[in-house]
């Protein structure tokens, strides 16, 4: 019965809540994680009547083994938010999951960098690929993440049924929520430079961005060759395929774009997810001031 809750939640997740793969591995490897401690702190098999008796003293005994594992405060309080949701799900309507204070976890600020670095990374991309194609591909892609905040896996999902080009384009991102975003004229002339040159022509059903063989373009492609970049150019090793979307985020709040509009742009669920840019916005105004104020 035990083996069979994690595949159960498994399917849920996948299927009716629509999680990312990355997602549902990590979470299910979470719940096989603690059947297997409790199977061992108890000494009996695990069935869902007794994920029901749980306390506070079980949960915490779990995560003090993890931390004997060697995790820090942001595994743990994943892990933790990934029990809560298993025991959630297992107990159903009428199931009670203990209250248990996560660690504390200092969320970091995003790191954005500037128009000037955004462009002369994706030069550098472009210009040192091994066949033109390959550099028009790449130079879309960065131009697509930094000129209209998509998130790379958003970028890689991309088909060919986007073509013809307009002035927006439809996005489908986590947990297949669709949005519309502005195409600035200079990505969408990108694109379309790198479909001509590109020696696999366009389907409806099939990957806009090709790999070297023609298959879909994998985004570890992408981060390597601007981890390539970033070393060439002398970048902060912060300096990733989703800063260009962070760096999106805060060149608009600092243009005076509203919140509101900024969470549609990004595809985020909550205006919570969407406000971490506001004090990327004041810090950034804190560096100005700081290197330009003669008494700073």
């Amino acid at each position: 019965m035990s083996a069979a809750l994690p595949e159960r939640w498994r399917q849920h997740l996948a299927l009716d809540r629509r999680r990312s793969i990355h997602t549902v591995r990590a979470y299910v490897a979470t719940a096989e994680r603690l059947i297997a401690f409790l199977e061992e702190h108890r000494g009996e098999s695990i069935e869902a009547s007794t994920l029901a008796t749980l306390d506070q003293a079980d949960l915490r005994a779990f995560l003090t083994s993890r931390r004997m594992d060697g995790i820090g405060n942001l595994s743990a309080a994943r892990e933790l938010s990934a029990i809560r949701g298993f025991l959630k799900y297992v107990g159903g309507e009428e199931g009670r999951v203990p209250l248990l204070k996560g660690p504390r976890v200092k969320r970091g600020l995003p790191r954005p960098i500037s128009p000037d670095e955004a462009v002369a990374l994706a030069q550098d991309i472009a210009e040192t690929a091994r066949e033109g194609w390959i550099g028009a591909r790449d130079w879309a892609v960065l131009l697509l993440l930094y000129g209209a905040g998509l998130r790379i896996g958003e970028a890689m999902g991309l088909q060919g049924d986007i073509m013809p080009l307009g002035d927006t384009l439809r996005v489908t991102g986590k947990r297949n929520k669709t949005r519309i975003v502005p195409l600035l004229p200079q990505v969408r002339q990108a694109i379309e430079t790198y479909l001509d040159q590109c020696p696999y022509p366009p389907a409806r059903d099939e990957p806009l961005f090709r790999g070297a063989r023609g298959g879909q373009l994998s985004a570890a492609l992408i981060r390597r060759a601007v981890q390539g970049a970033r070393g060439r150019l002398g970048l902060s090793d912060r300096t990733t395929p989703h800063a260009l979307r962070h760096s999106f985020a805060t060149h608009l709040l600092g243009r005076g774009a509203d919140l509101r509009s900024l969470q549609e742009l990004l595809g985020h669920a909550s205006l919570s997810s969407t406000q971490v840019y506001t004090q990327v916005d004041a810090a950034h105004l804190l560096d100005i001031y700081r290197n330009a104020h003669p008494r700073a």
